[in-house]
């Protein structure tokens, strides 16, 4: 598998993770959430970093911000009882169908990294 994905992947978790415990944190008012979050959100950021190395930044972004939003958006449904409307349902599948085009379409060798 390729690294770059690996390192996308990696990211997504902890995006997931700091924005879980924000929730969890309720305000700061738990320090080891908020101590969590701060540090699931640095490597968050540092494994996006690696991905971009060679994916394009316009994929790992998209990629990043739709897996994570989506996989935080289903554990606010499952985890913390949120409501899940059939128009929350279709967006999630929608963004679901997203990443899987975007990351099953991708070029094996990326443009990353040109710009400098």
């Amino acid at each position: 598998m390729n690294r770059a994905i690996l390192f996308l992947a990696g990211a997504v978790v902890f995006e997931v993770l700091w924005a879980v415990m924000l929730k969890v944190a309720g305000g700061f008012a738990r320090p080891w959430a908020t101590a969590v979050m701060g540090v699931a959100y640095v490597l968050s950021l540092l494994f996006l970093n690696l991905a971009c190395r060679s994916l394009d930044l316009s994929v790992a972004y998209a990629v990043w911000t739709g897996a994570g939003a989506t996989l935080v958006a289903l554990i606010g449904v499952v985890v913390f009882h949120e409501a899940l409307s059939l128009e929350r349902a279709i967006g999630f599948v929608l963004v679901i169908a997203g990443v899987v085009v975007l990351i099953a379409l991708e070029p094996r060798a990326a443009s990353a990294g040109s710009f400098w």
